[in-house]
């Protein structure tokens, strides 16, 4: 791979138009057969969002989008799909533009920290070869092939990001993505109410590992017993990395991979975001690309939003913004940084469930309650009826809440905050709307 460092924007895409992706003949679609087409000539981009249709873009009517049509034809789209089978289709454009593609193809799949890995992956590439990567978390059978749609002629690296909610589905993106490199993040607790056991979590996202091509690798943790009955193949690499070979050093991170040491300045403070960084950087050599330089990379790191962003609160407070997703292991994660973070500040963490934990969900949200404990953190809003099992003894103020609202009484001029929760439940907005009371003034937390 050439050294060239590309001018990127986020998601990786060199053109925020997309005038550069790789082009597909009208006819080449249409005899795929995948439902209603209309249009002509030379596809230059593909969109399932009618606000982002441009000249030359094939816009395909998903969900409701029938109803835009005339909208993505008002903003330049060369043709519309209303597809028979939206997945169907889409699975079907992403192959037709992945097999004219030479990038090598990066799944990144886990049970935590896949989006955060993905574009701090992406970032690290992007600074020495063309890079695209997976916008927030598209990850399913709609975001996977729109990213691969995103793919330009001279991409050289593609970072995908693959979710599941049972078996299956992770193979089913992989053949349509026909991944390189397998980089499994963490394996814990999630969607037991599908999988059941955290071993079959591991069986799920080991597809990705079954996909590689004889030759491929295989980047995964350390101390993941679950996942050893999968790594078995004798054909690919198996690449390893250990969280406990992060180590702060004043304002950088020391990382040990392999017989390499680096030490990198990051964008962010929070261990759990370095340990994903000691997984992007092993996928990052495994690709060949230089270690040496990876700080051009890592200076480039912009986030997804609601990962762990800091938003300053008058008073000398601040709010953690960390409300995408959470499950037990990331909620544990969250906390211990939130408690190091705080430095001496009263601590309320505003927790809401912890979604799709099955039969083993009263016990998880009971574990995550006597961490809270522990801890010593002094107020505890609980939301949700699950997040009822957080309030153990031991935490001074406790207050439950079926909606994520009731609780500004309980906020002080200078407390820090932490916000976490499954996206299902809505935490997302809280952050702002404090920021906007504490300026406002108009009640206690001002």
């Amino acid at each position: 791979m050439s050294g060239v460092r590309p001018r990127t924007w986020p998601g990786g895409t060199r053109s925020p138009r997309g005038e550069a992706v790789i082009p597909v003949d009208y006819a080449e679609i249409e005899a795929l057969g995948l439902g209603r087409l209309e249009g002509e000539g030379t596809i230059t981009g593909i969109t399932a969002d009618s606000r982002r249709a441009r000249p030359g873009n094939l816009f395909v009517a998903i969900n409701r989008g029938v109803e835009y049509l005339d909208d993505a034809r008002a903003r330049g789209a060369r043709a519309v799909l209303v597809p028979d089978d939206a997945f169907a289709a889409l699975a079907a454009l992403a192959t037709l533009v992945r097999a004219r593609s030479e990038a090598r193809v990066v799944a990144v799949v886990g049970s935590t920290g896949k989006t955060t890995t993905k574009d701090i992956l992406g970032a690290l590439c992007a600074a020495q070869v063309p890079t695209v990567w997976a916008e927030a978390s598209q990850n399913n059978e709609i975001g996977l092939p729109l990213t691969i749609c995103r793919l330009e002629p001279d991409t050289r690296v593609l970072v995908t990001e693959m979710g599941m909610r049972g078996l299956g589905q992770i193979a089913q993106l992989c053949a349509v993505a026909r991944p390189h490199v397998a980089l499994v993040t963490h394996i814990g607790p999630e969607h037991l109410e599908l999988l059941g056991s955290v071993e079959q979590v591991a069986r799920a996202n080991a597809e990705s590992i079954d996909s590689l091509p004889p030759g491929g690798t295989a980047v995964v943790p350390t101390g993941t017993p679950e996942l050893e009955p999968f790594l078995t193949r004798d054909d690919i690499v198996i690449r390893r990395f250990d969280a406990a070979k992060v180590e702060r050093v004043d304002t950088r991170w020391r990382f040990r991979l392999a017989e390499r040491e680096l030490l990198l300045e990051l964008p962010f403070s929070q261990r759990h975001m370095a340990e994903n960084t000691l997984a992007a950087l092993t996928a990052y050599d495994a690709l060949g690309l230089p270690l040496g330089r990876a700080q051009e990379g890592a200076s480039r790191i912009e986030l997804s939003r609601w990962r762990g962003e800091e938003l300053a609160l008058p008073g000398g407070g601040f709010v953690v913004n960390d409300a995408y997703n959470a499950n037990p292991t990331s909620m544990r994660a969250a906390l211990i940084d939130f408690t190091e973070r705080a430095a001496g500040r009263r601590r309320v963490a505003i927790l809401g469930e912890m979604a799709e934990l099955g039969e083993t969900s009263e016990a998880y949200h009971r574990q995550i309650g006597a961490l809270i404990a522990e801890l010593g953190i002094e107020v505890l809003v609980a939301v949700g009826p699950a997040a009822r099992h957080y309030m153990e003894p031991g935490v001074a103020t406790m207050r439950w809440l079926e909606e994520p609202t009731g609780f500004e009484d309980l906020v002080r001029p200078g407390d820090a905050l932490l916000v976490k929760a499954s996206r299902a439940f809505g935490l997302e907005g809280i952050p702002a709307r404090l920021a906007n009371v504490t300026r406002s003034g108009s009640t206690r937390v001002c």
